[in-house]
């Protein structure tokens, strides 16, 4: 609690009503995630310009292309964590558009598969900076009764995002060729950047953490609070632990040596599961007789799905915490063990069980999304974030690794489905097992900040 002659911009960020401010920092957010759904189903539409132009007789050797921006988030999400703890989100969010889209926008120009795999792997550190730093930066604007609703909002342009390609593929591909898809997701990203440099205001907690009294009276101004506090009043974020500098073991202190691991292997564990889904499930049902157009459609319902289970999810999660995001690991094991069986009876049971798996399996990746900067103190918030994107994104290359590996070995596809529940049935556990651990450790299921 702040002292006399003390101002508690965590109390003052609490007791505000939402604004306009809050409106355009989401707004804002929103169009710069949908790069990253962008990115995910972008090479997918390329592909086949690629295999037509270049002449690729085997499709396999497009397996690296696909696999080559997550390995790059993979470092990106971690190192722009910290950057974005030492420097500011708002220019960790900057300088990850501008490699980002820069390093798509030469991929107009890659003439060989190897350059093209290089190219995305660069534009993918880029892009692994962009979710832990606005996470952190709406977490860090947003009322704590509102947090995980925001942070969810901002998220659906992920969503949004993966159908654009497939538009540009349809509009633009037939005339211009494979580049279309790259010049378009190089482009925008850095004139985001420009936007961002004008109109995103940095973290005022971040900025009293490291003890920036004339930029925090900026934002302070921007915030207009009832009562301004003087030049002789301290700025405190008094219900958060500061540390100075990064050790990766400030993500394990004060009880949360348990937590964050366990929140890693749910990350992980979810991720794994998701990409086995949106990378396989086409293939799958098309070669179990489904038509490709009903193949398709299907497809695009995990994405639906997963929006609206990421909105319903918004205020469970900002009243208890990692209870729901349980239940629906629980849930998606349900969902996906069924595809192989409810799934393909009918067109209209597919359909519903997709949508369900999309309800529960993207919708609780929104709400993970949301909890990971819910946990963290604002001076380790970007990290906190960094590494548990990083560590999950090991999951998403592997799932669509196994899938091969599963779908190789020729199993029955009731089989198959069964063994992609594995994920979930581990991230369940995890997740209960991380519940548990955190009302042990705070006395509530309600998210609040290691201290």
């Amino acid at each position: 609690m702040a002292s006399a002659g003390e101002f508690d911009v965590s109390r003052f960020i609490d007791e505000r009503r939402l604004n306009r401010f809050n409106a355009s920092l989401v707004i804002w957010s929103f169009f710069i995630v949908l790069f990253d759904g962008y990115d995910i189903t972008a090479i997918s539409f390329a592909a086949p310009e690629l295999i037509k132009t270049w002449g690729i007789a085997n499709r396999a050797e497009l397996g690296p292309i696909f696999s080559s921006s997550l390995f790059g988030i993979l470092i990106g999400s971690p190192l722009f964590g910290y950057i974005g703890d030492r420097y500011g989100r708002k220019i960790a969010v900057i300088g990850s558009c501008l490699i980002f889209g820069a390093f798509t926008l030469l991929a107009c120009w890659a003439g060989s598969l190897r350059e093209l795999f290089y190219l995305r792997f660069v534009a993918g550190i880029g892009l692994g900076g962009l979710l832990p730093n606005l996470i952190a930066l709406n977490a860090e604007y947003a009322p704590r009764r509102l947090r995980a609703t925001l942070i969810i909002v901002m998220f659906t342009g992920i969503t949004f995002g993966g159908a654009v390609p497939g538009a540009i593929s349809v509009w633009l591909v037939p005339q211009y060729g494979w580049q279309a898809i790259f010049a378009v997701g190089g482009v925008l990203p850095i004139l985001m950047a420009v936007g961002a440099a004008l109109q995103l205001p940095e973290s005022l907690k971040h900025v009293v953490v490291r003890d920036d009294r004339a930029q925090a009276d900026r934002l302070l101004a921007l915030l207009k609070p009832d009562r301004a506090p003087d030049a002789a009043t301290r700025l405190v974020v008094a219900d958060e632990k500061v540390y100075r500098g990064f050790n990766p073991k400030y993500l394990f202190a004060d009880g949360l040596a348990l937590i964050t691991p366990l929140l890693w292997i749910c990350f992980a564990c979810n991720l794994m599961g998701f990409y086995f889904l949106l990378s396989w499930l086409p293939t799958l049902l098309t070669g179990a007789k489904l038509p490709p157009s009903e193949a398709a459609i299907a497809t695009a319902l995990v994405q639906i799905g997963g929006t609206v289970g990421g909105l319903a999810l918004t205020r469970p999660i900002d009243a208890k915490g990692f209870l729901p995001v349980t239940i629906l690991f629980a849930c998606s094991v349900l969902a996906v063990g069924a595809l192989g069986y409810v799934g393909l009876s009918s067109a209209a049971a597919l359909m519903a069980i997709v949508f369900l798996a999309g309800f529960c399996v993207l919708g609780l990746q929104f709400g993970l999304n949301a909890a990971s900067a819910m946990i963290y103190p604002t001076s380790v918030r970007s990290n906190g974030s960094g590494w548990a994107f990083g560590v999950g994104r090991v999951g998403s290359v592997l799932g669509p690794i196994v899938g091969g590996v599963l779908i190789g070995m020729k199993m029955p596809l009731q089989e198959l489905f069964l063994w992609a529940t594995v994920p979930f049935i581990v991230g369940a556990v995890a997740c209960g097992a991380l519940t548990r651990l955190y009302v042990a450790r705070f006395g509530t299921y309600a998210l609040r900040t290691a201290r």
